[in-house]
């Protein structure tokens, strides 16, 4: 890997998180780095499936691809990653991820500041520690962009919003490469979800939303957007509404990005999709079950937080404890209809 260059002397490095959803909430800690050392050249360091998100930064500089297996610590590997950062020279690091294998990297590359949340026992590998330790946890955004400023204990200050940005260029490209047109209203659909099934707003709904937004507008453009892992669950929909463009599993990240910066609006799941579309102020409805909706919301000028908060709720679990679903179930489509009608009754989604 060749990535030495010659070191100016206010470098800095962020350690991105490894989900994407996170790393487009710790964006708005890249401003306020930006703002405070306008000077300084950041690069961020993060998987490579998170790598096209950081891209769509205009703060960031490089992003270097982790070559690290997930979950396995391997020091060898690491020391050896560590002396190419010591040979680009950073005057800091910023470690997101709070485990202590990330926090070994910018000690083992000799970084004097090395900033960072108490995580996993960190001490001596992260010497600016912050602490986050109230009973109730501070919203992602504010949690990140915290580390921005000197540890306190209670910081009130609001933050910016998260922002990504690519070219007119970018999404023509892929509208036409994906044989979609510029010319027609484009909504996005998100109905997958990482962290587990309980997540997962219903097939059926989305089906029935994306039926009903045709009858009203017939040429919409209906895309549904996910990873591999969730092609499955978007060929329902797809059998049950096939004018919908099932494009899950392939498209790369980056052709998602342009589509959603393209898009009339998105409805998602509480998830990465729906944080990318936020940051490009894309009208957003967000659908949150088993997850806090004041915890990570989308940032959007225009946006919905749709959320019955149940008494059971948000329960956080991966697969509902109580086994009937109703957070996500009893959250019918015509529900998300009402908002999203607004947005595209309004001309303001375009």
């Amino acid at each position: 890997m060749s990535v030495v260059v010659q070191s100016p002397a206010n470098r800095i490095l962020v350690i991105a998180p490894n989900w994407i959803g996170d790393a487009v909430m710790a964006q708005p800690l890249l401003q306020l780095l930006k703002r405070d050392h306008p000077e300084a050249v950041i690069d961020v360091l993060a998987p490579a499936w998170v790598a096209p998100v950081l891209r769509a930064m205009v703060e960031v500089d490089m992003v270097l691809e982790t070559p690290f297996k997930h979950g396995s610590l391997q020091l060898r590997e690491r020391w050896r990653y560590a002396k190419i950062l010591r040979q680009r020279g950073y005057a800091a690091a910023y470690v997101l991820p709070n485990t202590l294998k990330f926090a070994l990297l910018p000690w083992m590359a000799g970084i004097k500041k090395r900033v960072g949340y108490k995580g996993e026992s960190r001490y001596g590998l992260i010497n600016v520690m912050h602490h986050d330790s109230r009973p109730v946890p501070r919203a992602m955004v504010a949690f990140y962009a915290a580390l921005a400023s000197a540890p306190v204990s209670d910081l009130t200050q609001s933050f910016p919003k998260p922002r990504l940005q690519i070219t007119p260029a970018q999404i023509d490209t892929v509208l036409q490469d994906t044989g979609l047109s510029a010319k027609q209203p484009l909504i996005c659909f998100a109905p997958g979800a990482e962290f587990g099934n309980a997540k997962r707003w219903p097939v059926s709904h989305f089906a029935e939303l994306a039926k009903t937004i045709l009858q009203v507008y017939p040429d919409a453009q209906i895309v549904l957007l996910g990873s591999p892992k969730d092609v499955e669950v978007c060929q329902q929909i797809q059998a049950a509404c096939p004018a919908v463009h099932q494009f899950a599993g392939k498209t790369k990240l980056d052709q998602a990005l342009a589509l959603i910066a393209a898009s009339n609006a998105m409805v998602s799941n509480d998830s990465g999709l729906l944080h990318i579309a936020s940051a490009f102020n894309r009208p957003v409805i967000a659908i949150y079950g088993p997850t806090d909706p004041d915890h990570a919301p989308p940032f959007s000028d225009i946006a919905h937080s749709l959320s019955l908060r149940l008494a059971c709720a948000p329960c956080k679990q991966r697969e509902c404890p109580l086994g009937h679903h109703d957070c996500m179930n009893k959250l019918d489509s015509h529900m998300v209809w009402q908002s999203l009608q607004a947005i595209l009754g309004t001309g303001t989604a375009t």
